[in-house]
């Protein structure tokens, strides 16, 4: 837990209500709601719990007894902030906020505070923005003081007081109107960008993965370069994207590493990051990197094939499972996985700390650019060089015959190369 004597000193608590259906294990909950508030900086931890429940009370969530006694818990140890991992609605935050006297976040404020503080790019800082203020529209019971960010976050944890709720709503509209108008001046120069890397003969491969699986070090690993790779969740935000060289055929691909996936991810993000996602809508081989180690690895894979198949994102689609963090493994445990992974389909093994893997890795992915292709043939008018040259740069190309209007060139490609192709 944090250290820092001069960081907010924060509470956080994990609903486990009673008959709740397909609820997680709440020790494994509460052990990533603390990860969360890890992620968040200027907090200091001072306790956690799990808070268990035959059901949630409507209007202060807990029973009264139990508010009563996290009130004299969070007076005696200075709490300043309360960090609920849970739903909370305005209601039970205005209710408990007042009982307690200290500021309290639910799960999707608190992720909102730490997707702020980490998005580095214009797009990502105005997404989380829009997130963030269709978030606040819902809760004005409490305070929405100013809509200018006094540091990395957006302000839930700290601010003055309170001001008129009809104001506060005008206010958060005329403001979500300025971003959406911001925003679509930026998505028009990222569609340019994504144009203009269509004409780029090679094939993308983009990272997904349970947030903190290891994305970001393999792509380090793969890529030589320096994204930041912490043990924390959501170290990586914004898309970040390199070219490879594959050892077996000297092929180029195009690596993506993207923002991590997580249980019960809010609802406005989840549409916000739709566009720094839109990579893994575009990849030829999607390398779901999982925490093999993690007690409840099977639930996150669980979540991101879920989030993946809300994306849009086709059983077409070819997905290779990275089982990371092998060395984490009890050591009479690794050599039956590698078993498992073998009778696997698409699964390679790797520690991406030690590169355990990472040669087999980049055959798996080779081998999966080369599957799943299909025979074409293409007539081209001799108008339609440059789209020619794209066949013949990306490697389809089998065969070509001149005519009389031009030239027919037979191709063996992917879906993801047709689309390429078809944007040109």
């Amino acid at each position: 837990m944090g250290t820092d004597s001069e960081g907010t000193r924060a509470l956080v608590l994990h609903p486990d209500i009673a008959g709740q259906s397909g609820q997680r294990n709440a020790d494994f909950a509460l052990e990533e709601a603390v990860s969360l508030a890890e992620a968040l900086p200027g907090l200091t931890l001072a306790g956690a719990e799990v808070v268990r429940l035959v059901k949630a009370h409507p209007g202060m969530l807990f029973g009264k007894g139990k508010v009563q006694e996290l009130g004299a818990r969070i007076k005696a140890d200075d709490i300043e902030l309360v960090l609920i991992d849970g739903p909370v609605s305005p209601v039970q935050q205005r209710n408990l906020e007042r009982d307690w006297k200290v500021k309290l976040l639910d799960r999707t404020g608190l992720i909102l505070e730490i997707f702020s503080d980490r998005a580095a790019t214009r797009e990502g800082v105005l997404q989380v923005e829009m997130a963030a203020l269709s978030y606040q529209r819902t809760r004005l019971v409490r305070a929405w003081t100013h809509l200018e960010r006094q540091r990395g976050g957006l302000g839930f944890v700290g601010g003055p007081g309170e001001t008129q709720i009809e104001a506060d709503r005008r206010a958060i509209d005329a403001q979500l109107v300025r971003l959406k108008r911001q925003l679509d001046k930026v998505v028009k120069t990222r569609t340019l960008h994504r144009s203009a890397r269509a004409k780029v003969p090679y094939p993308i491969v983009a990272l997904v993965g349970y947030t903190n699986a290891g994305k970001s070090t393999i792509f380090n690993r793969l890529t030589g370069a320096k994204v930041l790779a912490k043990d924390m969740l959501f170290a990586t935000l914004d898309p970040t994207m390199r070219a490879v060289t594959l050892p077996g055929s000297g092929r180029e691909v195009i690596l993506s590493d993207t923002v991590g996936f997580i249980s019960d991810l809010p609802t406005e993000l989840v549409a916000a990051f739709r566009a720094t996602l839109e990579e893994v809508l575009e990849a030829d081989v999607i390398l779901h990197v999982r925490d093999i180690s993690h007690p409840e690895t099977e639930e996150q894979h669980r979540d991101v094939m879920t989030i993946l198949d809300n994306l849009g994102v086709g059983e077409d689609r070819r997905v290779i499972e990275v089982w990371n963090k092998i060395d984490r493994v009890p050591i009479d445990q690794r050599e039956p996985l590698q078993t498992a992974a073998s009778r696997h389909d698409a699964a390679v093994v790797t520690s991406a700390l030690s590169d355990k893997g990472i040669d087999p890795l980049l055959q798996a992915v080779e081998a999966a650019l080369d599957q799943d292709r299909r025979q074409v043939t293409l007539e081209l008018p001799h108008s339609e060089g440059r789209k020619r040259a794209w066949l013949h740069e990306e490697g389809v190309v089998t065969d070509e015959t001149e005519t009389d209007t031009g030239t027919r060139v037979s191709v063996s490609w992917t879906e993801a190369q047709a689309v390429r192709f078809s944007r040109l």
